[in-house]
């Protein structure tokens, strides 16, 4: 409650209204509804983003960092990964970070979902994601299967954006079985596959929506053998939980849960996971902040 008690002081000092102050950030470029303001100093939710923050300490006459440095003070006592077959203790993985940080290629992230309506994207609380990754006869990525559950932190957010890595030299993946939902945008660039979904109503601030899909990988006979599954967390999620299915003919000699703070460090090897009589492992984590998380698997 620390930042919202500081943000409803410097509201109440500086003689501005919510809705006065929505306007000023909305010249800015940063559209933020009153009563996400309205949340924000009364504690019922936090910003996402530091731009936003750094701006209403302009706004209302604050010093630098009053407000930007108090928004990770709530967090000290998190876990931010807990893993395996099960779950654990804490990791590494945190927050503040440009998305671009997540990417082998931040220059094609920046150009791809650039492309796309991400205005809501820091107005949305990801609740869980429920990732089923499965492979095929021939060790190739067959098809991926996402569940999301969000949550408006702001009002009219109708959309969200999602980034997928598509291996380098294969086919571009096909979004199929939506439901909830409707497609919007797709873009694409060798190695990534960036798309909007629209959903089926739009959200006013406290409102849920639930989104699934999958992607058909296309892999063809010169798709190479796939080693690991990696998911990007550029906000954080309260609950996340990656399946990897193998085919019966082909299981793995090993498999392992890793993380990692950005694309250019090293990975933190998190323990084997147990493949079970389904031919499967998971990773299961909870109050991940920013990072990445994912499997890996040895076949000989």
């Amino acid at each position: 409650m620390e930042f919202a008690g500081a943000l409803r002081q410097a509201v109440q000092a500086s003689g501005l209204t919510l809705e006065r102050i929505r306007h000023r950030l909305g010249q800015r470029g940063l559209p933020v509804s009153v009563a996400t303001l309205s949340y924000w100093q009364r504690g019922r939710s936090r910003p996402r983003s530091r731009a936003v923050v750094a701006a209403l300490e302009e706004i209302l006459g604050v010093p630098a960092g009053s407000l930007t440095g108090l928004l990770d003070v709530a967090d000290h006592g998190a876990h931010p990964v807990r893993h395996g077959a099960g779950r654990a203790g804490p990791g590494r993985l945190e927050r503040g970070r440009a998305a671009g940080d997540l990417w082998p290629d931040p220059e094609r992230y920046a150009r791809v979902v650039g492309q796309l309506d991400r205005s809501g994207d820091h107005r949305l609380e990801r609740l869980s994601t429920h990732d089923v990754y499965r492979l095929d006869a021939g060790r190739r990525p067959g098809r991926l299967s996402v569940r999301t559950v969000l949550r408006a932190a702001g009002d009219d957010v109708d959309r969200v954006v999602c980034v997928h890595p598509a291996g380098e030299g294969q086919p571009e993946a096909e979004l199929t079985g939506l439901r909830y939902c409707r497609p919007g945008r797709v873009r694409a660039e060798e190695g990534l596959l960036a798309f909007e979904l629209v959903f089926d109503r739009v959200l006013a601030a406290g409102d849920t929506a639930v989104v699934e899909y999958e992607l058909d990988l296309r892999p063809d006979a010169a798709t190479a053998q796939a080693g690991e599954y990696v998911r990007r967390f550029a906000r954080p999620i309260r609950d996340y939980l990656a399946v990897v299915q193998f085919h019966e003919e082909m299981l793995p000699a090993r498999c392992y849960g890793f993380s990692g703070e950005t694309a250019r460090v090293p990975r933190e090897r998190l323990g084997e996971l147990w493949i079970g009589t389904s031919g499967s492992a998971h990773i299961a984590a909870g109050d991940v902040r920013f990072g990445i998380l994912g499997l890996e698997w040895e076949w000989d």
